[in-house]
C-alpha cells in the first residue's frame, strides 16, 4: 500500500449522508446496545459462561444482520466472534477489535443501579445508562459496528475490506487469544488493526494511544535453611527471610528514583525533545493524574510526572507476604517470604534480559545458606506506533473533525498484550483508540456511559472512514 495521500476530493456529501443515517438509527442502536449490556457475560466466574454464550450468539447475529459473514469460534476458554466482509484484496483490509466479556459485579449492594438492567436516565445534562460493561467495553465495540452499519446502508459497501474480532475473555487474561491468533492468521490478515478499548483525553478531546509499556511479572521467594521457628528463641540469630527480602526490595530504587539493577537502562533511549515538549504542554493544561494524590511518591529525578508515567521504565512492588498474616499475634520467625513485582518497560528493553538481570540482582544479595526462587509470568515488550503511519493521522483528523479539538497522541503506563500479539503475528500496526473516561466507574459499582458520547464515537468513526479513503 502506498502511504502517500491521494488527491483530496470533497467527501462531505459521502460523510453527511452517513451521519444522517447515524442520527436516524440512533434510537435503535441504543436499544440494541442496552440489550447487549443486559447480558451478564462475566468471563472470570463459572456462572458467567451462560452469559458469555448468549452474548457471542447475539453478536454473531448482529454482524450477520449488518452484512458481514460471521461465526463463533470456540477456544480453550471463551469463544471469539469473528466477522469478515467480502473482498478480493483490491482495497485496504482493516481489523476492528473489541471485547464483549465484562468484570464481575462485586457486591450488588454497592450498586445504586442494577448491573444488568440498563435504562437511560437524565443526569447532569446527559442521558446516562448504568451497567457492567456499559463503558468497558460494550459501548466501545458498538461504536465502530454502528458506524460500519450506517456506512454500508448508505453506500452499499463497507469503507474497506473489514475483519471484526470480538473477544470473550479479555477481562480474565486473554489466555486463549495467542493460540487463536496463531491458528487464524489468514482470517485476521490486515493492513491496519484498530483496538477499540482505549480512552479519551477528556470529554471534549479525543486521544490515540501511540505507545504502550512492556510488561514482566515476577514472583521471588526467599528460602532460609529452616522452617518456621519460635522468634523468642531464634529471632536474634536465625535468618529472617522477610528482613532479607525487604532489604533487597528497598535497594531496587536509589534516592533519585532510578532503578539500581545493573544494566537496567542500557537499552533505554531518551525521550525525544519534541515529545517531551508535547507531554509537558499536556501536563500544564490538564490534570494528568485524574485527581489521584502523588504525595509520598517518588518521581525519577529530571522527569515530569507524565514523562515518568509514559516514557520511563519502572519496577513496582505489588505485594509482599510471609510469616504471620493472621488477625492475632503469633511469635513466629518464618522460613520463607514472597514478593510480587511488575516491570514496566519502554522501547528497546528486552524482557528476557531484564528478567535475568533482576535474578542476578537478587541472588547477589541473598546471604549464605539461603536461596532465592523465581516464578515468571507472561510478558511482552513495549510497543511504539510509527508516527509516520498514515492511518494514525487519518484517524486523528477524523476524530478532531467530530470533537473540534486536536487529537492527543499519548502514551500510557499500561500494557495491552493483544497489541504485541497482533504486531508479531501479523506484522501490522495497531491503533489504540476509544471513548472511555476515568469517571465512568470502569470495573467498579455503577459503571456507566452516556448516549451523547456514544453518538459522538459513532460519528467520529464515520469521519475517520472518510479520511481513510484519502489514503492511496
Amino acid at each position: 500500500m502506498n502511504n502517500q495521500s491521494a488527491d483530496q476530493t470533497d467527501l462531505t456529501p459521502r460523510i453527511e449522508s452517513v451521519l444522517a443515517e447515524v442520527a436516524r438509527g440512533e434510537d435503535a442502536a441504543i436499544r440494541k446496545l442496552l440489550d447487549l449490556i443486559a447480558i451478564p457475560s462475566v468471563s472470570s466466574e463459572a456462572p458467567g459462561s451462560e452469559g458469555i454464550a448468549r452474548a457471542a450468539i447475539w453478536l454473531r447475529d448482529a454482524l450477520e444482520d449488518m452484512g458481514l459473514q460471521a461465526r463463533i469460534v470456540e477456544t480453550e476458554g471463551h469463544p471469539v466472534v469473528l466477522g469478515a466482509s467480502d473482498g478480493d484484496g483490491s482495497r485496504p483490509r482493516m481489523l476492528f477489535y473489541g471485547h464483549y466479556d465484562v468484570q464481575p459485579t462485586g457486591p450488588l449492594t454497592d450498586w445504586t443501579h442494577p448491573p444488568f438492567a440498563p435504562t437511560i436516565l437524565d443526569e447532569d445534562g446527559l442521558r446516562r445508562f448504568y451497567g457492567r460493561g456499559a463503558s468497558d467495553s460494550k459501548s466501545q465495540l458498538w461504536t465502530f459496528l454502528e458506524a460500519l452499519r450506517a456506512w454500508k446502508t448508505v453506500h452499499g459497501a463497507f469503507p474497506a475490506e473489514i475483519v471484526v474480532l470480538l473477544e470473550g475473555e479479555e477481562e480474565s487474561g486473554s489466555a486463549s487469544l495467542p493460540d487463536f491468533i496463531a491458528r487464524h492468521r489468514d482470517d485476521l490478515r490486515c493492513d491496519i488493526a484498530f483496538i477499540c478499548d482505549g480512552d479519551m483525553w477528556s470529554r471534549e478531546q479525543p486521544a490515540i494511544t501511540t505507545q504502550l509499556k512492556g510488561l514482566v511479572h515476577e514472583k521471588v521467594t526467599i528460602h532460609t535453611p529452616h522452617s518456621d521457628l519460635h522468634s523468642g528463641y531464634f529471632g536474634p540469630v536465625a535468618a529472617n527471610p522477610i528482613r532479607i527480602l525487604s532489604g533487597i526490595l528497598a535497594g531496587i530504587h536509589d534516592a533519585d528514583g532510578r532503578i539500581a539493577i545493573e544494566g537496567f537502562y542500557d537499552d533505554v533511549q531518551e525521550i525525544p525533545d519534541k515529545m517531551r515538549d508535547q507531554w509537558r504542554h499536556l501536563s500544564a493544561s490538564s490534570d494528568v493524574t485524574g485527581g489521584v494524590s502523588l504525595e509520598g511518591g517518588v518521581i525519577e529525578r529530571g522527569y515530569s510526572t507524565l514523562e515518568a508515567m509514559w516514557g520511563r521504565p519502572t519496577v513496582d512492588i505489588n505485594g509482599i507476604t510471609g510469616g504471620n498474616q493472621g488477625p492475632t499475634g503469633r511469635s513466629v520467625l518464618p522460613g520463607t517470604a514472597h514478593a510480587r513485582l511488575t516491570f514496566r518497560l519502554v522501547a528497546g528493553q528486552d524482557p528476557d534480559l531484564l528478567r535475568a538481570r533482576f535474578h542476578a540482582f537478587v541472588r547477589a544479595r541473598v546471604p549464605a545458606g539461603c536461596r532465592a526462587e523465581f516464578e515468571g509470568e507472561g510478558y511482552g515488550p513495549a510497543i511504539v506506533l510509527s508516527q509516520d503511519n498514515p492511518y494514525l493521522h487519518a484517524t486523528a483528523r477524523g476524530f478532531e473533525a467530530e470533537w473540534g479539538n486536536p487529537t492527543v497522541l499519548k502514551g500510557t503506563g499500561g500494557a495491552i498484550p493483544l497489541v504485541h500479539q497482533l504486531h508479531t503475528a501479523l506484522s501490522v500496526d495497531c491503533i489504540v483508540v476509544g471513548f472511555i473516561l476515568g469517571s465512568d466507574a470502569i470495573h467498579g459499582p455503577d459503571e456507566h456511559y452516556d448516549v451523547e458520547r456514544f453518538g459522538a464515537g459513532v460519528r467520529a468513526w464515520v469521519r475517520a472512514f472518510a479520511e481513510y479513503e484519502k489514503i492511496e
